[in-house]
């Protein structure tokens, strides 16, 4: 007699397979020191890309680069596209050949003290799993409009006055961030987003890279003023 076929995973359940096939976090993950999450759907794509972008762009700052999916598809590496874009535009080969997807979960987007969502879908999700970090998570593209405004004297000022520690120094940067949000005027929500290329053509891939570099450098140009 044929059994019946198993009811689907409840969405609590895939989180809980992501998490046991994940390793636990390792010696690299020092206490005290400040966490950048990137965030998109699989992890295979964007937001790999941005960690290695801004990893390699930051090599010497006190700073942990991660990156999650708020569907990962768990421990498949990057897309060939990806990797090549990823290496063209100065990511580390180690780090792109390195990369592994991982599943968003609570614990994962609540220990970051800055979320960068590739898409607003991604942000609610983060948001959603980690209330605390609603005023920390942004997506990437916004966060760099809104810090570009901002000069680098301004942004030391607010970290100095947060202290030495870096993550009270990366939660200045993200309230001054936050506080441009009343004085820019205001864009199409979808400029905010990096286009999603999975399964699309070459021509995607480079159109998601053009949107994702130049958001990645505002960024990296903020947290390197904020944490040297």
């Amino acid at each position: 007699m044929p059994s019946s076929p198993r009811p689907a995973m409840t969405r609590r359940e895939l989180r809980r397979r992501a998490d046991a096939v994940r390793p636990a976090a390792g010696p690299a993950d020092h206490e005290g020191m400040a966490r950048i999450l990137m965030v998109c759907t699989g992890n295979i794509c964007r937001s790999p890309m941005a960690e290695a972008l801004l990893r390699a762009r930051l090599r010497d700052v006190p700073l942990q680069v991660l990156s999650a999916g708020t569907r990962g598809l768990v421990d498949k590496s990057m897309t060939p596209e990806a990797q090549q874009l990823a290496l063209a535009h100065g990511a580390g080969a180690t780090d792109v050949a390195a990369h592994r997807a991982r599943w968003l979960t609570e614990p994962v987007a609540a220990d970051a003290d800055l979320i960068f969502a590739m898409a607003r879908e991604h942000r609610t999700v983060a948001v959603e799993l980690a209330p605390s970090m609603l005023r920390r998570t942004f997506t990437l593209r916004e966060f760099a409009r809104l810090i570009e405004s901002v000069s680098d004297e301004q942004i030391r000022k607010a970290a100095d006055a947060a202290g030495d520690a870096p993550r009270a120094r990366l939660d200045a940067l993200a309230a001054l961030a936050a506080q441009q949000r009343g004085v820019m005027n205001p864009v199409a929500a979808i400029d905010d987003d990096v286009i999603d290329p999975y399964r699309r053509s070459s021509e995607t891939y480079e159109r998601s890279a053009a949107q994702l570099v130049p958001a990645l450098d505002a960024v990296a140009r903020a947290l390197r003023v904020a944490l040297v």
